[in-house]
């Protein structure tokens, strides 16, 4: 089973720059997108076999997240928690019969980190809501989380330390949650590889490839096993993310 991952910034704008050409190509049997900015009504596109669910912001053209499954899950939930976390369209849980799906678009701690508290609060939450789940059945979390794990994952780290997803409290929420039974399956697969899921469209960061890492699967360690590839495909445009994938046997 092939599972792919991407924050496509924008779907509608994603399909007039090769979605779906892309898609075809890496073959998956479950696509996760982060940040689609639509409502499902509001872009028609061929996606044959794939069952749809969808998750949208309250405020139109904003956050978003979408699952396109081979497989019909046998439940789908969407968001987690309390009240606050209902509104930006941020998680869907798909469940299988052998795991959790979880698709995940964290909250961004802005500039000026306004909302780092929120996003702190958010991390807690949600690695309650994921421990919940792991206790169930195995988890697969994926999407763009929004931080950079280590200084591995990011081109310039010591310029970024007080910057948006890399400071200390974001990297310490994700070693938490992986120090809670997680396992990063690009990192554990390719412990030395330097390769980067997201580029600034300023200063052309991709084509100086001056990324970041922050587009992740991660799954409960008694999954890990199963995980045949982890992959990264920075050759994929249409975003300022490119898709991550993993096969799991």
């Amino acid at each position: 089973m092939r599972l792919v991952s991407w924050n496509v910034n924008g779907l509608r704008a994603a399909l007039g720059k090769g979605f779906l050409e892309s898609m075809a190509g890496l073959a998956p049997d479950i696509i996760c997108l982060q940040e689609t900015k639509m409502r499902p009504e509001q872009a028609d596109f061929e996606l044959e076999g794939f069952h749809r669910f969808w998750n949208s912001a309250d405020k139109a053209g904003y956050s978003g997240t979408a699952i396109f499954t081979r497989t019909e899950p046998i439940n789908v939930t969407y968001d987690f928690g309390e009240d606050v976390h209902r509104h930006e369209g941020r998680i869907i849980t798909a469940e299988y019969e052998e795991f959790y799906l979880v698709c995940c678009y964290t909250p961004n701690s802005q500039d000026g980190l306004k909302r780092l508290d929120y996003r702190l609060e958010w991390e807690a939450a949600l690695r309650e809501y994921l421990m919940e789940l792991d206790n169930l059945k195995p988890v697969i979390y994926c999407g763009d989380l929004n931080v950079a794990a280590t200084e591995m994952d990011i081109k310039n780290p010591k310029a970024n330390e007080r910057n948006a997803g890399f400071t200390i409290e974001e990297r310490t929420a994700l070693k938490t949650l992986l120090d809670s039974g997680f396992a990063d399956t690009f990192r554990r697969l390719h412990p030395d590889a330097v390769e980067y899921s997201w580029w600034s469209y300023r200063f052309k960061a991709r084509e100086r490839n001056a990324g970041w890492r922050i587009d992740y699967f991660l799954v409960s360690e008694r999954l890990l096993p199963r995980i045949a590839a982890a992959e990264i495909h920075g050759e994929i445009f249409g975003s300022d993310h490119c898709p991550v994938l993993i096969e799991l046997t």
